[in-house]
């Protein structure tokens, strides 16, 4: 199994539940660490069934947002399914207002979203 330096990974069942190391996702080295990392999960591990927990992370970069639509665009060119769980309110709002929301399937709570796939 690959190391990830900006995430870590574990199985429920079909679903790899993906949690965030940093608290803050904002300089652009550490974007492209995770964006490498999350990329490598759908093109090199087979990973089609992704769930990301933001329950630890505080604060996410315009450039982080990009590489998550990169990554929902791989994972669904993979005929997989992605979805996103514990956002707190003010990133949220970032979604909100850049109409992510209706772009991911975010749901409140990790148990809400696996039983949702």
């Amino acid at each position: 199994m690959a190391t990830h330096r900006r995430i870590d990974v574990s199985k429920v069942g079909d679903v790899s539940v993906v949690r965030f190391v940093d608290r803050k996702i904002v300089d652009e080295a550490q974007v492209q660490e995770l964006a490498a990392d999350l990329f490598h999960l759908v093109e090199q591990d087979n990973r089609r069934t992704l769930l990301l927990n933001f329950s630890g992370v505080e604060f996410v970069s315009s450039a982080a947002l990009g590489k998550l639509i990169t990554l929902d665009r791989k994972v669904k060119a993979a005929k997989g399914r992605m979805k996103m769980s514990d956002v707190r309110p003010e990133i949220m709002e970032v979604f909100e207002i850049t109409k992510l929301n209706r772009v991911f399937d975010i749901r409140s709570g990790e148990a809400e979203a696996l039983a949702a796939f």
